[in-house]
């Protein structure tokens, strides 16, 4: 009987063995490129956005699981969920829908403390549970993703920790051709500085940077390890090209974050999924055109009805009062558009509870809230 005794088995020009042997015990560990569940990263295809397609506000606006950060501009960027185009090395891949930031109109120029960035926030526990040993040197993860721009040049991006002592480890695109698509990807490893709390705050964010002005840039950045900010040194310093140019645009898919030093391809997930997970974060409930409510008081003025979430959120989230409401109430005879009020009345991470209360009764019986148009919209928010 023959046998062959080996420690590792590695590709012609591979950096990582594709499969490592335990000589102890003689079981081994393969390196696979198509696991499941390797991307940390929620949409990172941009295919969900439950708040609209388009906003010039500052924060989560349109592409789920992405939020478009700026303040100190003349006038507001927009942020927009796109489409890639056929043809391009992207689509070509899979890839439907980017996140896209337009620049406005800078008239008094891109200024010191104006910043125009893209920020990704990661949970503490689905970090510390990867499988990447964050205190270590040894053990990497590696982050990937598609940009394009208007301008060519080079812009910066970084990750940073929020548990502990926060610790930036900041990163440069190559130089970028003009409307061009750049795959970028680099690899870190941990260190035996870094705190990673196994909760369901934030652990590990990615910024991903249009603009800073020098304010939010310097030397202490000039680096390849993972060091604590100074001041307000996130990035090297910054071209001010893209910022100071009014309709710029910077487009970004196929974001990825994944233990190991190699980047994969992509792990593209179906529809239905990434909405799932984008809905413990942020939810649109769209209940039936009809809720029903159980009257509690004697005068048959009162009703509380309940929305159960698709899937329970990460902390007890908030209400968004701008985009809920209760348009008609009925009580199984009659109806009623003015005349009452509705508030939540309890909040927990798997349902919210309404109080309809009318200045009068409609009669006996059950209330019920009835929607129609718009209207028929819950927004629940658990963002990070």
């Amino acid at each position: 009987m023959s046998e062959i005794k080996v420690n590792s088995i590695k590709g012609v020009g591979a950096s990582t063995a594709a499969i490592t042997v335990n000589n102890t015990d003689g079981t081994c560990t393969a390196n696979l490129s198509n696991r499941q569940n390797r991307n940390l990263i929620i949409n990172g295809a941009m295919q969900v956005a439950q708040r609209g397609t388009s906003s010039t506000t500052s924060g989560y606006g349109s592409v789920d699981r992405f939020r478009v950060a700026f303040s100190g501009t003349d006038e507001a960027p927009t942020q927009a969920q796109v489409d890639v185009a056929s043809g391009t090395t992207p689509y070509t891949l899979g890839f439907r829908k980017a996140l896209k930031v337009t620049n406005g109109n800078q008239t008094n120029g891109a200024g010191a403390s104006d910043q125009i960035q893209i920020i990704y926030w990661i949970e503490a526990q689905d970090i510390a549970k990867s499988g990447w040993n964050y205190k270590s040197s040894s053990s990497f993860l590696t982050f990937s993703f598609w940009i394009k721009s208007s301008v060519a040049q080079v812009f910066n991006f970084y990750v940073i920790t929020s548990d502990g002592t926060e610790k930036n480890m900041p990163f440069s695109t190559p130089s970028l051709s003009a409307d061009t698509w750049t795959k970028v990807s680099v690899s870190f490893n941990g260190d035996s500085s870094l705190t990673i709390d196994n909760d369901t705050g934030s652990g590990l964010l990615v910024y991903i940077v249009p603009y800073y002005g020098p304010s939010f840039t310097g030397s202490n950045a000039n680096t390849s390890s993972w060091y604590s900010v100074a001041g307000s040194d996130y990035t090297i310093d910054f071209l001010q090209n893209w910022g100071s140019t009014n309709g710029r645009t910077f487009d970004i898919t196929g974001c990825q974050l994944e233990v190991g030093t190699e980047a994969t391809p992509f792990e593209h997930r179906p529809f239905g999924d990434e909405l799932m997970r984008c809905y413990r974060y942020y939810e649109a409930i769209e209940p039936a055109d009809r809720q029903q409510g159980k009257v509690h008081n004697s005068g048959n003025t009162q009703c509380h009805y309940t929305l159960f979430y698709k899937a329970r959120k990460r902390a007890t989230p908030s209400v968004i009062a701008a985009k809920c409401s209760v348009s008609q109430v009925y009580d199984g005879t009659n109806s009623r558009t003015t005349g009452f009020t509705y508030d939540s009345d309890g909040i927990d991470i798997d349902s919210v509870t309404f109080r309809v209360v009318l200045a009068s009764s409609l009669g006996s019986g059950t209330i019920y809230r009835n929607l129609s148009g718009y209207d028929m919209v819950c927004h629940v928010d658990a963002e990070l």
